[in-house]
């Protein structure tokens, strides 16, 4: 079969609209993202569907169902049941059906999908049974041994459940003194370059999708949505922000030059869109698309 690729609704998630657009002043920020009466803005979490002759790949699997209802509740999940596998449900899909998890990095809002919906009294189990799991090096080894200020982002008792499945590849790569770096898993192949970036988190790592009408790269933490395309807006909770917008300006350019697209896992209105450049070098999207099912790449 052609490649094709699909996007992939998971839980859906509130988060405070001030720690999503770092220092942007909410009389900026809202007019993209309105937010509730608790100041949270809706948020996505996509998982991108990558199907090709004799493989099926997964970028990301979202938040998942795995957190208890005061967890839920806390961090703004939106629904109990896990909604990924019913998304998948409805292309004729279940996560057994999948051959190969990427992860760009372990925060739980893109890893929490590995994991079964909670139970009362059982503890969590990693799903995808047959897949290899595909993770960058300094992410895992962030995974493993998080910093004060980012340790409530991980899940304890992931890595132990992917090191435990036999099926984890972990990407080595440069440090942080090669910025722009592009890497290649020994399970995806080198039909696939990974964008290894510093600035949300240590070694997040980008998929790129060829397509002979432009590549397509999942933007994960590095460019979230539309609101995010533009040059000075980040997160409040990128650890590096300057890095950061050095390696979302190299990206935005490398797409204009190519003629590419960005698929974005947090933006709630839209999956993918082309990058634009104007005149003045000021970023933006055109062709948005709210959704994807078996689309050409």
């Amino acid at each position: 079969m052609p490649r094709v690729i699909s996007s992939i609704e998971g839980n859906g998630q509130r988060l405070d609209g001030g720690a999503m657009f770092g220092h942007a002043p909410k009389a900026l920020w809202e007019r993209w993202a309105p937010p509730d009466e608790r100041n949270r803005i809706a948020l996505a979490c996509r998982a991108l569907l990558v199907q090709e002759s004799g493989r099926t790949i997964l970028s990301e699997t979202g938040i998942g169902a795995f957190m208890d209802p005061d967890s839920r509740d806390r961090f703004g999940i939106l629904q109990p049941e896990h909604r990924l596998l019913d998304s998948l449900d409805r292309l004729g899909l279940s996560h057994a059906d999948i051959d190969v998890v990427v992860l760009s990095h372990l925060h739980f809002d893109h890893a929490g999908g590995l994991l079964s919906a909670w139970q009362a009294g059982a503890r969590p189990e990693l799903l995808f049974p047959r897949a290899r799991f595909v993770v960058g090096a300094e992410a895992w080894a962030r995974a493993r041994n998080p910093h004060d200020r980012d340790r409530a982002s991980f899940i304890p008792e992931l890595p132990a459940l992917l090191e435990g499945s036999g099926r984890l590849e972990i990407v080595s790569h440069p440090g942080p003194e090669v910025q722009g770096a592009v890497v290649f898993s020994k399970t995806l192949g080198s039909e696939y370059p990974l964008h290894i970036s510093y600035g949300h988190t240590p070694g997040m790592m980008l998929i790129e999708i060829p397509s002979p009408d432009g590549p397509v790269i999942f933007g994960a933490d590095l460019v979230p949505g539309r609101p995010w395309v533009h040059r000075s807006i980040h997160m409040g909770y990128d650890r590096f922000p300057e890095r950061l917008l050095d390696e979302k300006v190299a990206l935005l350019d490398d797409l204009v030059a190519r003629h590419g697209r960005i698929f974005f896992t947090h933006d709630p209105a839209c999956a993918m869109a082309r990058i634009t450049r104007d005149e003045r070098g000021r970023y933006g999207s055109t062709q948005d698309m709210p959704s994807l099912t078996a689309f050409p790449a």
